[in-house]
């Protein structure tokens, strides 16, 4: 957008997205610009605009149209009620994920504090989260990428969760005598060459956090191969995956052991999270 055809106040930045973006988009931007409410937005389409926050608009609404997540441009995405630094280091948290914690919360006796295991943390949503639901609990987060758990340690630091990060390729580098309650992942698990992967958002999340073999399971394989050796006697591992894998993850739990193996619905009635305990 030419500086020229910079909009000068909240009706003609809302009248140049039209068309373009959702229009609950572009509130989104002209909250992010303005600081002004959503109320006051519907209220006063005349309020002006200063040169900084229309060039500050134009160039988010390009970005958008170019397909750049809204999530990336705000620096942040709303995960189970609380908002989480993002930026393209990390994937998305997605509500989907949610699933996880209400699982592990349902699992938790009242009164324990269990050892909890992120595996693939990225932004911390999960490890964070689970910190300041249950804050008795000892929480570790585990990435293989130094500016994720950057991002997650912001995170952690901003909300107030107490939780140990380390930088490791799943369990690599944790202690071999390092046991856990639960172990929760939500690893790659999209085909490799999946048209999704150039579609939408997606195109500009991490790769690595999201494809994962010619079947999408490598990932979710290494991680069940391993995760009993790090469990606790009657410790959980659950595991996000996508929507028509539900079967293979399950199979892959019984053949390593595990007890008790169920696969969970999200919001959507989608079998997203699959369960197995150690015996």
């Amino acid at each position: 957008m030419p500086d020229r055809a910079l909009p000068a106040s909240f009706g003609e930045a809302l009248a140049a997205a039209r068309g373009r973006i959702p229009a609950s988009e572009a509130r989104l931007f002209l909250r992010e610009v303005s600081g002004a409410s959503a109320a006051q937005i519907a209220a006063w389409p005349e309020r002006t605009l200063s040169a900084e926050q229309a060039a500050r608009f134009a160039d988010l609404l390009a970005r958008r149209v170019a397909g750049e997540p809204v999530a990336y441009l705000l620096g942040v995405r709303e995960f189970y009620g609380r908002d989480f630094q993002v930026g393209p280091a990390v994937l998305i948290p997605r509500p989907e994920t949610e699933l996880i914690v209400d699982l592990v919360l349902a699992r938790v006796v009242p009164g324990a504090a269990p050892a909890i295991l992120d595996l693939g943390t990225g932004s911390g949503a999960l490890a964070v989260t689970l910190a300041l639901e249950r804050p008795a609990a000892t929480v570790t987060a585990v990435d293989f990428s130094p500016a994720a758990l950057a991002i997650a340690r912001a995170n952690a630091a901003a909300l107030g969760a107490s939780v140990r990060c380390v930088e490791s390729d799943w369990f690599a580098a944790l202690d071999a005598g390092e046991r856990f309650d639960f172990i929760v992942s939500n690893p790659p698990y999209i085909v490799d060459g999946d048209p999704h992967l150039s579609q939408g958002d997606v195109r500009f999340e991490p790769a690595s956090a999201l494809a994962s073999g010619p079947a999408g399971l490598d990932d979710i394989r290494r991680i069940v191969a391993a995760a009993a050796a790090f469990l606790l006697p009657g410790g959980w591992l659950m595991l996000e995956h996508g929507y028509d894998q539900a079967e293979a993850v399950r199979g892959l739990l019984r053949g390593a052991g595990f007890g008790e193996v169920a696969s969970e619905r999200d919001l959507a009635g989608i079998e997203r999270v699959t369960c197995g305990r150690r015996p």
